[in-house]
């Protein structure tokens, strides 16, 4: 988003006679010296002016005085259809001040207001109520944000429980925001959290499934589950992830601890940026061992943990309305994650099969990720690395060199046999034994008689 568009707009507005300021996030993150994700204006324009002097504006939520200024490329005419906001426009919002919030997220009544402080103070956390006139460089800052971006403090504007109470999802926001910038909650926020913490349940669980996820691929993963934990907002929200705690492991392969502190640890290690399902999928590929857990008279044991793990992770997928094809992945990244322990001893065909997981990087990282929570042993995946470097692309996934229509052909009569029939002979192809289709097919009627 280019921050020249938010000035222009900003110095239209006021050519016009209106008031107008940059506000809220880009203002800390200018700030702090960040490059913002996006830039949002606040202005003492009404809705129906702003789109008076913005011709090609976006109503998307006019009643609460917002609407979109999109980008000159993006306007009408120049597929402004597929107009996406924040990535393609500006926000552009009224001041106003929110009468009561029975949804929990909505106000009930906006009332318009030509004074920026009333605007403000409706807002989350003083670091995201501060305005700033782009052109002069001066800071309006009716609530104390940038003495709290100096304190590196996560503060509520005004009574913390009243704004929690307005949008219960600011729960998870604090967390976020103070695991990002490596900022402490101050106490009465912090105490209001953690009253208040069971009503995010009130919260829909698409918002609650997007929070955790920037919580989880912003980088700074582990602090925000020790907070969410502090807070009591990871019982209500991931409870198989808050049972991790004081399950033990056996410290000859998990030095490191418990399986909360491995699984925490794991998260400090993905790449970054880092995918949402690499993500998931690395904050849940030990959820089913709490529930497996025993003491063997050997050692500890975690007997079938892979199995019930998938099981309970299409369950919190489903819980948390995943997308099926980011389902799909997660679940894939628990059900493999214990397959790099035999790839050493694997068959040529079994281990080319396994390279060839769909999203196979994801499951490569994981493992990495895993090693280095626990034992620090990465032979195996240099040993991968090693396989995906010697073995070219058309070997690990080649052209089929026999199908059923060919075994129909030959005389084979279609049925159940043909998957068995026809995974043998790609077994022998991948591991080199077979390298045509007359080879192939002499294989079969050997093989496999009529």
């Amino acid at each position: 988003m280019s921050q020249n568009f938010s000035i222009s707009i900003i110095q239209t507005l006021r050519q016009q006679g209106f008031q107008a300021y940059l506000v809220g996030g880009c203002v800390r993150d200018l700030l702090l010296k960040r490059e913002p994700a996006d830039f949002d204006v606040a202005t003492s324009a009404t809705p129906a002016q702003v789109m008076e002097i913005f011709p090609d504006t976006y109503a998307v939520g006019a009643q609460f005085g917002v609407v979109l200024v999109p980008l000159p490329e993006k306007q009408r005419g120049d597929g402004s259809e597929n107009i996406t906001p924040k990535a393609d426009a500006v926000e552009v919002a009224t001041f106003r001040s929110d009468l009561g919030y029975s949804d929990g997220r909505h106000p009930d009544e906006v009332r318009f207001s030509e004074d920026p402080r009333e605007d403000v103070v409706r807002r989350d956390f003083t670091i995201n109520g501060m305005m700033l006139d782009p052109v002069s460089g001066e800071v309006l800052d009716f609530v104390g944000g940038e003495k709290d971006l100096d304190a590196h403090i996560i503060r509520a504007i005004g009574n913390p429980a009243r704004r929690f109470g307005e949008d219960k999802l600011r729960m998870l926001r604090a967390v976020r925001f103070a695991a990002r910038f490596e900022y402490a909650i101050e106490p009465e926020t912090l105490a209001a959290i953690q009253h208040l913490a069971r009503e995010i349940q009130l919260v829909s669980r698409e918002r609650v499934r997007d929070e955790l996820t920037k919580m989880l691929t912003e980088g700074h993963a582990w602090r925000a589950f020790l907070l969410l934990d502090q807070t009591g907002l990871l019982k209500e929200v991931l409870p198989e992830i808050s049972v991790m705690k004081g399950v033990q492991q056996p410290p000859e392969f998990h030095p490191e601890g418990d399986v909360f502190v491995h699984t925490l640890l794991l998260l400090e290690h993905l790449p970054h940026p880092c995918s949402p399902t690499l993500a998931w999928g690395a904050l849940l590929h030990d959820v089913g061992k709490p529930p497996t857990f025993r003491v063997a008279p050997d050692r500890i044991r975690f007997d079938g943990h892979v199995e019930v793990g998938v099981k309970m992770a299409e369950k919190i997928c489903e819980r948390l309305r995943f997308s099926n094809h980011d389902a799909a992945q997660v679940l894939a990244l628990v059900d493999n994650h214990m397959r790099f322990g035999h790839v050493t001893r694997m068959k040529e065909s079994t281990l080319k099969k396994f390279l060839r997981l769909p999203g196979f990087d994801e499951h490569l990282a994981l493992h990495r990720a895993d090693s280095l929570a626990s034992h620090r042993n990465l032979s195996t995946y240099e040993f991968i690395q090693k396989k995906l470097t010697e073995i070219p692309p058309d070997k690990i996934r080649p052209a089929a060199l026999m199908t059923g229509d060919d075994l129909i052909a030959a005389g084979y009569v279609p049925g159940p046999r043909f998957s068995e029939i026809l995974g043998a002979v790609e077994d022998a192809q991948l591991e080199g034994r077979l390298l045509s289709r007359e080879a192939a097919l002499e294989f079969v009627r050997r093989e496999f008689p009529v």
